[in-house]
């Protein structure tokens, strides 16, 4: 879903709470309210025409497009992450990980692939993708030079990018691994699940697509599976046109309750913030721990 217009001076605050709220989806309400339905009605059957092969979100067509529950969300998520030309919803971030990438990737292409990448990816990698005939090969993503040398030896189509790591916690120097990537003429992709474009805007840092589990940070309340990706123009409309091809769908409850997490989401951050880094200087002061892998920590 594209992004809708907003003045460019809102805080982070403001913007969660406005994003996605145009007047003709909430009514005389303040959120969108849940819209349900396979099936939408047209006043005539020029109208459902006009509607369909133009395949655009914001048209009623078919409940498999969507409504306006999932289009404010996709809205939403549009507008605070910066550069974005529009974002797509999937059912997890597993299938979010899994759109991505069948999206940029064809049997015989290469992609580059950070080792500290969360294990479902790297699984998808040496699965799904490897019986289509895509080569992976993984990379540190804190060695610059060896990235940099490999980049020129692979020429991948793409390169998947995970920072802080999903485990290990390495924070890297992503605008300089997308800068490689894109001067290579290769599609850069980022699990932006941890850092959220509240603390990393990764499109407006070079990456070209971004991709989060909306189940962590968004939801925010342990009561939702959904994932999401954002892309510059014209890879948003190719994310797009596979998630619809591969029939990936989320719920209208879903998405309401995903739209509700993301109003709080900035002050949720920052409390967690707080308490982790807390938690994690607490740990590092005990004898019986040999190493906390966080990165708040000096």
């Amino acid at each position: 879903m594209s992004g809708g217009d907003e003045p460019s001076d809102l805080g982070e605050g403001t913007r969660l709470t406005r994003a996605g709220r145009r007047p003709e989806w909430t009514g005389r309400v303040v959120n969108t309210p849940v819209w349900r339905g396979s099936t939408h009605l047209h006043a005539s059957d020029s109208e459902r025409k006009k509607a369909g092969p133009k395949d655009e979100d914001g048209q009623f067509f078919y409940g498999r497009r969507g409504a306006p529950t999932q289009w404010s969300l996709a809205e939403a998520l549009t507008q605070i992450e910066p550069g974005a030309g529009g974002t797509v919803l999937y059912p997890s971030g597993v299938a979010a990980i899994a759109g991505c990438l069948l999206a940029v990737l064809s049997p015989g292409d290469r992609l580059l692939m950070a080792d500290n990448a969360y294990d479902p990816s790297r699984s998808m990698a040496t699965g799904l993708l490897a019986r289509m005939g895509v080569e992976t090969r993984f990379f540190d993503p804190l060695d610059l030079a060896a990235y940099a040398d490999l980049v020129t030896e692979v020429r991948p189509q793409a390169v998947w990018l995970e920072s802080p790591g999903s485990l290990t916690m390495e924070v890297c120097d992503v605008p300089e691994l997308a800068r490689v990537a894109r001067e290579h003429g290769a599609v850069s992709l980022i699990d932006n699940t941890w850092a959220s474009p509240l603390g990393f805007p990764a499109l407006e840092r070079g990456c070209d697509i971004a991709m989060m589990s909306l189940s962590k940070h968004v939801g925010g309340h342990s009561d939702v599976m959904m994932g999401s990706a954002s892309a510059r123009e014209p890879l948003y409309r190719t994310l797009r046109r596979t998630a619809q091809q591969l029939g990936q769908v989320v719920s209208p409850d879903d998405a309401a309750l995903a739209a509700r997490g993301l109003r709080t989401m900035k002050v949720r951050l920052e409390a967690s913030t707080k308490s982790a880094a807390r938690i994690a200087a607490w740990l590092a002061d005990q004898p019986q721990v040999e190493r906390v892998l966080c990165p708040l920590l000096p």
